[in-house]
């Protein structure tokens, strides 16, 4: 997979980076000082004699450990010609290896319990393992396998499969997205053609499809050896183990030839580009900004991660009070900057109403230019963004794959893995005559690459003195599948000091150690549930008040999401300004949603600042605002959002499969967001009688999980328990439509689609259902893990598609089976015939060997079931909503050891009838929907994004 330029914000350095920058707060570090708050990981690194970096680091809190190797070469290490290859030789090395076969990677690692995957980006390339403990040596064989005694196996057919499940990579991130070409029409015009920066990881289609064997040996011969790599283990293992095991699988690889550092490449450029792209998948012009700027690690670079904050983040943002509040041309201002190893940018995005001229957009941002000019920097905006960082820093480290990309991550580009604490004091060291400076220098005046991507056939709202950027496209063709054969391919062995053929044996499985919980009833008639973790001295929590889209009336759906929204928007004590400010100050984050049966209130903050952050969620619960201001632009907001939905083939797909499975008559038919016209009928005085017909601690249930006990936690909550009064509330029960009797195909066209989006299903159990779990262990092996037999076919046989699942979803309402995936376009009929042959073939039995994987996979993944805060909240929340007690999870794992082979193939040809399951298609009619009438379906229908049948030719207009 692709990693994008936030690489380092999802995944290592969560601070000082782009749009999730963060950093500390001197005042509350003082206000802790009997807390640790020594940023720091504790770690050994040392390095084996062919070059390769060692990093270890202890973590006993769970039985599982993570692997991580990630190595000094992504897409900017590529030639011209020869763009996406980085990436692509990433796939292949979830092939096989010489001892390790085909298929086996992600095999292997389930069946022990584990998850894997990998990840490019401009700068890197990283692999991952998460297992229990006792399978670290097979994970070491493995890793090592592929370091060293990978290139031997690298057949024609292998690479061909590759090259194409990449090609749909790209079709469904890029090609069938709004707004998919804009980073590539960007890099063409920011760097210079020679530089490294100037392609896309994903690359062209062109180059991928040009990409030869010769290429993948020179490629790993060049770039993959030991001394380009680092290693890093963290979690629970013994350091003189993992050192032996380290040097008896990696110590012989041989040292390869020598990966210069790459130098700083930052670019300028003489003057300002206008460029402008009609986006088939767009229905709202968008404007992108972008300044070339300079590399990570720099002081410019820290001072432009707070400028990027200040100009967009929050209602005080320039940005925000001239764009959104002043002129109303968008709902939402984005900025970040993303400085990486070579070079760097500052983005500004905005993408507008539905109609707005982006000449009028450019204008505004020059005005919020000139407001922040006047009002300047102040310290409290510094502070402010410094406040989150301890919080985010024990987030960043709450897992031992976060710790592992860290300490991978800074010691590839800073040269020490310990560089957090630098990159911490740098952060906080940033001042406000720093963020000015950076500004005028990289801003100011400067000239920027301007894209203005508008919906087609609206080239009148394009930014003024725009020329066409040459976006490729690729055009629909018949399948014309190339079966590649591989002629007497005969593996050459790498010679080794042992028998590498030989699987490690894994030690004995961890024992499931299920934490305890507690349970409690507050007066108010409200369930509490909680869970005391210490590791980190945070608290994760949520409350939810059942109900949700489900209380909606089906005249005015999306009430409920509007709720959600101006809730959070101010007190009846505070602007939402103050509020936001009040949330930042903490270091805390409270975010309010909305469900198809609840609303949910979701927080996180320092154990120390709890207290208070319980006295906002009281306020925003207790004390709404109700600001008609707001109202008007979250109205608009969300059918802005529904527009741009509309565009979405993802979206599309889920909002009429939902409509024909439960019927127009079921509330889950009509999306929880709404529609244009019910959420422009909806007044503030809807939401008034909803918060005071529905919003009752009698159907609310709080979860609390952290550095935080039982007694504490229920003080915290005595004053929401006193003054939020009980109601009775009624929610609506609504019959399910009775069960399908034949095989439907519906199409929904998306004209020119690169890909088709398939659903196949039908309504099936509520989470109730005692064969709920069963049915959920019996799905595994045919669509529930990369090794389901589904993705086996489409993507790792056919190379349709970048994956495809099958899953059982339910909650106390019925749920449904669904089989999914998105697939090249001119394969769209085959895939669906093998979707329906895969059902139809699952239900004649599995084989031994597959049913002692599903048990393996699922039992011995529970080892990683309780890691993280995030995940024991999640635990709580099943417990609670479904009435399970505490040790349900060891009554899940009896019934997956009770399994047998006929309750296996039992289950299956009970909840698995593929003659009678809806099979929708949304993709470009006009060359993929006729072939559907000869496939043997009992009605074919052709419906529009609403869901009503219309006629082709309608849709070919």
């Amino acid at each position: 997979m692709t990693f994008n330029n936030m690489y380092k914000a999802s995944f290592a350095l969560l601070f000082a980076m782009s749009l999730s920058f963060v950093s500390c707060d001197k005042k509350a570090e003082e206000t802790a000082a009997t807390e640790d708050t020594n940023f720091s990981i504790d770690f050994e690194k040392y390095e084996l004699e062919n070059g390769l970096d060692v990093i270890l680091h202890q973590d006993k809190s769970d039985p599982i450990v993570s692997v991580a190797i990630q190595y000094g070469v992504g897409s900017n290490r590529e030639k011209a010609g020869r763009t996406g290859f980085a990436h692509l030789f990433e796939h292949m090395l979830f092939q096989e290896s010489e001892n390790v076969p085909q298929d086996q990677f992600f095999k292997k690692i389930q069946d022990a319990g584990g998850t894997l995957n990998g990840g490019t980006w401009k700068d890197g390339t990283v692999y991952y393992e998460i297992v229990p403990a006792n399978a670290l040596e097979k994970v070491l064989w493995m890793e090592s396998d592929r370091m060293g005694f990978f290139i031997n196996t690298v057949t024609e057919s292998a690479f061909a499969n590759q090259q194409e499940v990449v090609q749909n990579e790209k079709r469904q991130r890029v090609d069938n997205n709004p707004y998919g070409h804009t980073n590539w029409v960007l890099d063409k015009n920011i760097y210079p053609e020679d530089h490294p920066y100037n392609w896309q990881v994903i690359g062209e289609l062109e180059d991928l499809q040009n990409a030869t064997v010769d290429d993948v040996r020179e490629f790993y011969d060049r770039f993959y050896g030991p001394n380009n790599a680092t290693l890093v283990l963290a979690g629970d293992f013994e350091k003189d183990d993992a050192k032996k095991m380290i040097e008896k699988y990696f110590g012989e690889i041989k040292k390869r030839q020598e990966v210069a550092k790459m130098e700083p490449r930052p670019v300028t450029i003489d003057e300002t580009k206008r460029l402008y792209h009609e986006d088939n998948f767009a229905t709202a012009p968008q404007l992108h900004m972008v300044w070339p700027t300079v590399q990570q690690y720099t002081d410019d670079a820290y001072a432009l991660d707070f400028l990027a904050e200040i100009l967009s983040s929050g209602k005080k943002a320039p940005l925000y009070k001239v764009l959104v509040k002043d002129k109303e041309l968008t709902s939402r201002t984005t900025a970040y900057s993303n400085s990486q190893e070579l070079a760097g940018e500052f983005h500004i995005i905005i993408t507008a109403n539905d109609g707005v001229d982006l000449d009028e957009v450019e204008k505004g941002i020059q005005e919020a230019f000139t407001l922040f000019e006047t009002e300047g920097v102040t310290e409290r905006d510094v502070e402010r963004i410094k406040a989150g960082l301890e919080t985010q820093f024990y987030n960043g480290i709450s897992s031992v794959l976060s710790k592992s990309f860290q300490l991978a991550s800074y010691n590839t580009f800073a040269g020490d893995p310990g560089y957090i604490e630098k990159d911490i004091e740098n952060i906080k060291s940033v001042t406000k005559e720093e963020v000015m400076a950076a500004y005028n220098k990289y801003i100011k005046g400067k000239p920027f690459v301007l894209t203005s991507f508008v919906p087609k056939g609206q080239v009148e709202l394009i930014a003024e003195n725009s020329e066409k950027a040459q976006v490729v496209e690729e055009e629909i063709k018949e399948n014309v599948e190339t079966v590649v054969e591989d002629k007497d391919v005969e593996i050459a062995k790498t010679p080794s000091a042992f028998d590498r053929s030989v699987e490690p044996e894994a030690g004995e499985s961890p024992s499931l150690n299920i934490p305890d919980s507690w349970n409690a009833a507050l007066a108010n008639g409200m369930e509490v549930y909680g869970i005391e973790q210490n590791e980190i001295p945070t608290v994760n929590f949520s409350l939810v008040i059942e109900g949700g889209h489900l209380l909606d009336d089906k005249n005015k759906n999306g009430v409920a999401n509007l709720m959600t929204d101006i809730m959070m928007e101010g007190t009846a004590n505070k602007t939402p300004e103050e509020l936001e400010e009040a949330i930042e100050l903490l270091g805390a984050s409270i975010n309010m949603y909305t469900t198809r049966e609840s609303i949910v209130i979701r927080g996180n903050t320092l154990t120390r600042n709890f207290d208070k952050t319980m006295d906002l969620v009281e306020e925003i619960l207790l004390q709404p605002r109700w600001d008609e201001e707001e109202f008007a632009r979250i109205k608009t907001a969300t059918i802005n959002q529904i527009k741009r939905s509309d565009a979405n083939p993802n979206v599309v797909a889920r909002n009429v499969y939902n409509k024909v499975l439960y019927g127009e008559d079921h509330i889950f038919s009509h999306p929880t967001i709404g529609s244009e016209e019910s959420v422009n009928d909806i007044t503030i005085a809807d939401l008034k009688e909803f918060y005071n017909q529905n919003f009752s601690p009698s159907i609310s249930r709080f979860h609390v999980v952290g550095k935080i006990d039982k007694a504490t936690a229920l003080n915290s909550l005595k004053d929401l328990e006193e003054k939020w009064e009980a109601k009775e509330v009624t929610i609506p029960e609504y019959p399910i439509a009775d069960a399908r009797d034949k095989a439907s195909l519906y199409f929904v066209d998306i004209p020119t689609a690169k890909q088709s989006v398939i659903n196949i299903g039908y309504i099936a159990l509520p989470r109730t259902d005692t064969d709920f779990y069963p049915a959920e262990v019996m799905n595994y092996k045919l669509g529930g893990s990369f090794s389901g037999n589904v993705n086996l076919v489409l993507r790792e046989e056919k190379g349709y598609t970048y994956g495809a699942r099958t899953n059982f979803s339910g909650s106390k309402i019925p749920g449904t089976f669904t089989a999914s995936s998105s697939v090249r376009t001119n394969t769209t009929g085959e895939s669906v015939q093998i979707f329906k042959d895969q059902i139809a073939k699952y239900k004649e039995g599995i084989s031994p060997e597959d049913l002692e994987f599903t048990k393996n996979a699922m039992i011995k993944s529970n080892a990683r079931r309780f890691e993280t805060q995030f995940s024991l909240l999640g635990m709580l929340q099943e417990m609670s909503s479904y009435d399970l007690d505490p040790n349900y999870i060891e009554s899940e794992e009896d019934i997956i050891k009770n399994m047998t082979l006929e309750q296996h193939k039992q289950l299956a040809n009970k909840y698995l009838d593929e003659s009678k399951m809806a099979y929708l298609v949304v993709g470009d009619a006009a060359t993929q929907f006729n072939q559907f009438k000869d496939m043997g379906f009992d009605e074919v229908k052709l419906l529009n994004k609403e869901g009503e049948e219309v006629e082709l030719e309608e849709v070919m207009q």
